[in-house]
């Protein structure tokens, strides 16, 4: 659902739409449509126009987004499985971590290194780069 409030003067009015997923701006400009009719007011007459939404944070939570793949540095893989030493309870040695939002199988290294500085220790080699968009692509591979 999307929520859209409207405020005039301190007062504010609601409503709420049905979303779309394919056409969540569909659902804003349908409640905003609504609370002006409502008003007996039109666009023009609005000063300020404010929209936020949780789409992606959904997603996310949902673990309906994108097939997404992460390309990271060789010898970086598994970070985002293995994770930092800041943990909830460090000493629970039974601690259940969530599940990485991408999954192993969608996880690609390129031989590349950068230094703490910034500056180029190895090359981004370009050959590579371009192999693994190939094998992106192929892949069913939506996002990365």
């Amino acid at each position: 659902f999307t929520n859209v409030v409207l405020e005039i003067a301190r007062e504010r009015s609601y409503t709420k739409v049905l979303t779309e997923k394919r056409a969540p701006e569909e659902a804003v400009l349908e409640g905003v449509e609504n609370l002006l009719e409502q008003k007996g007011l039109s666009f023009a007459d609005l000063d300020l126009f404010l929209h936020g939404t949780t789409l992606a944070t959904n997603a996310i939570i949902e673990r309906r987004g994108a097939i997404t793949a992460l390309v990271t540095t060789d010898g970086f893989r598994d970070t985002i499985e293995i994770g930092s030493e800041s943990r909830h309870d460090q000493y629970d040695i039974f601690i259940k971590k969530p599940l990485p939002l991408v999954g192993r199988k969608h996880r690609f290294v390129i031989a590349e290194r950068i230094a703490a500085d910034g500056s180029v220790l190895k090359p981004l080699p370009e050959d590579e780069v371009a192999e693994l968009g190939k094998t992106l692509k192929t892949g069913g591979i939506e996002s990365v």
